[in-house]
Parts: C-alpha cells; structure tokens; sequence
C-alpha cells in the first residue's frame, strides 16, 4: 500500500462551509474534517449580501490548522453555490459587496429578459433553465441599477473562482460554475457574449474558462509560508458543489441500470449526467438546465427549493420557543397525518419570505386544503411535497431523454432524513441509495487525486466511493401497500400545481 496522499476539499453551501482532507492510500479514501463554520447572507439596508471577508478568514484559518496537523497536503480546491459573484477593478478591489441570489433585485426580470430577446434565443445560447437567480438575471439587474459598476469593472469571478485568486493569485472560471451563469454556450463552451450584447450587458471583464482538474498554480507566498503549506498546490475540482456532489455519487454497474441524482441540501438538485448538453424543445418548455460536469459531461437537471422549506420552517419554530432539531422534526413529521396538505415548493413565495410557517399555511388555505397547524404537520407536508416534486421531475427526465430511469440516488446532507428518503421511493415507485451524506467533499479531493494520476476516470473515483464508503449507505424501497395513495395524492399536487 502507498504512502497516504493528503487532498484539501474547501466546500462551502449557502448555510455552512467546511475545510476537509481527503486521506488516499491508494485504494481507499477517508475524510476528516478540519474545520467547520456558519455562513449566511447578511441583510444590509434593503439588499441581502455575502459576507466574503468572514469566508475567507474562515477558510484561511482551516487550511492553516490543516497545515498544523502534519502530512503535507499534495492540492487544495474550493466549490460552492454557483450564481453569484465578484467584481474587481484593475487594482483587485471590488467594486461594491458581493449579492446573495436571495435579493430582490431580480425580482420579475425574468419576464423582463423575455421580453427582450425569446427565450429560445436565450436558451439555445445558455443552455440554462430560466430562474431569477441566475447570473445573467443579475447582471441584467446590476445594468438597471448599477451600470458604472459594471463598466468599471475588470474582472468577474464566481464566488469559488475569488476563494481560489485569494488563495494563489488565478483569474480563471472554472467550466461546471461559469455555466450556471446564464452566460456561456453549451455548444462552444465559451462565453455569449453576442447575448449579452443584445441585452446591452457588458461582458469584457468576463475570464478565461478553464476545465476542472487544472493547477492554478503554489499558494501565495504569505500562504506557503504557514508550517506545513510550502509546497501545496491549488487545483480546480468542479467548483459548482453540485457538480463535485455528482463526482462523488457512488454509480456504477451493480445492478441499477440508468440512475438519476438529487443532490440534496438547501436546493435540490435532480438530474441525469449526460455527454452533451440537451437543447431540446422539449427540455426548454419543461424549463431544465444544463450546467457543466467533469470530462466534457453536462448535467441536465432541474433546480427544486429543497430544505430550504424545512430549515425556514426550523427557523419559525426556534423564534417561538420550540427549539426543535431536525432529528426532532423528522420524528414528528413521522407521527402526522400522511398525505393531508401539500405544497408547491418551487411556487414563488417560499424563495425568500419572512414568514415560512405562515406562507405554507397561507398555501394551503387559499388552495382549500386543511391548514396543517403543528409542527409535525407543517415538516409532514413540506417533505411529502418534495417528494411529490421528485416524482414530477423524474417523469419529465424520463420524457426528456427517452430512458427509463431506474434508481435515484440522494447524496448530500438531505440523504440523512430517511423519512423524505422513504418518501421519495415510495412517490417516485423507485428504489432509492441514500448516501454518502459528504458526497461533494468526495467528488472534490477524489478529482484533485484524478489530476494528480493517482485515478484514472470518474468512473475509477466511483467505485472508490463505493467500497470506502459501503457502510454509509442505505437502500430504501417503495411501499407497494402506499403505491395507490401517493398516485392520488400526485393527481391533487399536479392539480395545485398547474
């Protein structure tokens, strides 16, 4: 057995963000935390921004204990959300703070962008589903508001890209994040500027588009000489999270067939990986993305609000005094009347309302279901609505690319609720492989260990994940006594839905 290689994984969600290693000994990985912290957006006047500068120390304090820890790291890399991003000036300051995809600035300007161009002509050039996050909604957004920022700028990095010029000086975008910009063609693979200049958006501080697996070069000096980081290169994995996450699902050929993926945290992502990106009429009336993987793969998916919906509700709880965990809320849901109230959780006022408990229960009057009043209720109908959603979003897969899918795969920190996770099997009438729960940390060392050589494909990574990580991993089958009841309730969601 070799000398165990040490990979660095900086993986960074919308709620916390975490500094791991990935200890390789040549046939299996084991990951050890390093550090751990809280992010969130931070309202500020009437915007909601990214506190980058506490990201960074956060980061730079993990990497720190990391290289205080011994066994020198061979790379580090950063992903996070996709969306969002950073402008520079000349002189790498930024101009103004950073926005959360969450602000309201983008509010109705999807139907702004098509009334400017069709959305066709915006989809055949993007790729991209339509969402109001998206990069192009913002910049369309920043244009109306801000143009002086825009025409000053010099460079815009997505969020993992700035994490990586923080730490070694590149002024690159990695491929799997710059396609979730809204900004870049699924074709060429390179950026649109002929779109944007028929929406009168700057594009000339947009940056070189470089492929996962690339050395961005040695930490900066002050950098490498922390003890024990001298020698540590940086190396992109996949820096949009669910593309690492999709990296690291444990597939392969055991008996499954063709699978989908939900990446399942505070979005839910939900798709098939495919070796081109999928422009279709089809795929552009049913609104699906196409956002870069690994190798020239794309992921063709759909974005679902996810546990978002739980983690407000836990929120609203927490501000009465209930102080539930999610353990607790999982339990509770248990105990609820099944199938009583649903919800559409991608309908517009749960993505950013300041009232969780009260926008579910509003749902659900005006749609004349009973108002589910206890906490049990209200976690019971936000998660047999996400399976519900599932089940849509995997019908429209299956039309989408004429392939019976036959098992789902859930990774992320969502895979660990097992009632969803039952839920979902028995919604979708699919098996379901729950785990493991640190899929993107995995997908991002695994593909540093890959551009080092010490893998040779994806498919390689795979099955390291499934025999390192066997004992993670759960199986849950459809109830054939409920099959009836979740097809009834999926005739009453389809109708809130319409």
């Amino acid at each position: 057995m070799q000398a165990p290689q040490t990979y660095l994984g900086v993986d960074v969600g919308a709620e916390s963000g975490r500094v791991m290693a990935g200890l390789w000994d040549g046939r299996h990985i084991r990951l050890q935390e390093i550090h751990r912290f809280s992010n969130g957006p931070v309202p500020l006047g009437n915007t909601l921004r990214w506190d980058l500068l506490h990201l960074w120390k956060e980061i730079r304090d993990g990497i720190s204990l990391a290289g205080k820890s011994g066994g020198e790291a061979r790379s580090i890399g950063v992903d996070t959300w996709g969306v969002d991003y950073v402008l520079q000036d000349r002189q790498d300051e930024w101009l103004g703070l950073p926005f959360c995809y969450r602000d309201e600035r983008t509010k109705g300007l999807v139907a702004e962008l098509c009334a400017l161009l069709p959305r066709q002509e915006i989809f055949e050039a993007s790729g991209l589903q339509f969402m109001e996050i998206n990069t192009l909604v913002q910049l369309l957004a920043a244009q109306r508001n801000h143009p002086h920022l825009l025409a000053q700028a010099h460079r815009l990095l997505m969020i993992p890209d700035w994490i990586h010029w923080a730490l070694c000086g590149a002024t690159v975008a990695e491929f799997s994040n710059a396609t979730t910009t809204q900004c870049l063609h699924p074709r060429t693979r390179t950026w649109s500027t002929g779109l944007l200049d028929k929406l009168g958006i700057p594009s000339h501080f947009l940056p070189e588009v470089v492929n996962a697996g690339t050395d961005l070069g040695p930490l900066r000096p002050e950098l490498a000489a922390l003890p024990g980081l001298g020698s540590m290169r940086v190396v992109t994995p996949a820096t949009h999270d669910t593309g690492s996450a999709v990296v690291g699902i444990p597939a392969g050929d055991h008996g499954h067939g063709k699978w989908a993926y939900i990446s399942s945290g505070t979005w839910s992502l939900m798709g098939v990986e495919v070796a081109e990106a999928n422009l279709s009429a089809e795929a552009l009336h049913l609104n699906f993305t196409n956002e870069g993987g690994v190798d020239g793969t794309y992921r063709l998916l759909k974005n679902i609000v996810g546990m978002w919906l739980l983690q407000q509700l836990k929120r609203g709880f927490d501000a009465r005094g209930s102080n539930y965990d999610y353990g607790d809320l999982v339990q509770l849901a248990s105990q609820a009347a099944p199938l009583r109230s649903l919800v559409n959780p991608d309908a517009p006022q749960f993505l950013r309302p300041t009232d969780m408990i009260g926008a579910v229960q509003d749902f659900c009057r005006k749609s004349a279901q009973p108002v589910p009043e206890t906490e049990g209720e209200l976690a019971r109908c936000v998660l047999e609505s996400l399976a519900l959603r599932y089940r849509q979003v995997l019908g429209s897969l299956q039309k989408i690319t004429g392939n019976r899918i036959e098992v789902l795969h859930i990774v992320g920190g969502g895979s660990r609720n097992a009632l969803l996770n039952q839920f979902t099997a028995d919604a979708c009438n699919r098996p379901v492989v729950a785990g493991p729960i640190e899929a993107t940390a995995l997908g991002n060392v695994l593909f540093q260990a890959k551009a080092a050589g010490e893998l040779q494909s994806v498919s390689e990574i795979r099955s390291v994940i499934r025999d390192s990580f066997a004992h993670e991993m759960r199986e849950f089958h459809p109830h054939t006594h409920s099959l009836a009841d979740w097809d009834a309730a999926a005739a009453r969601w389809q109708a809130l839905t319409a």
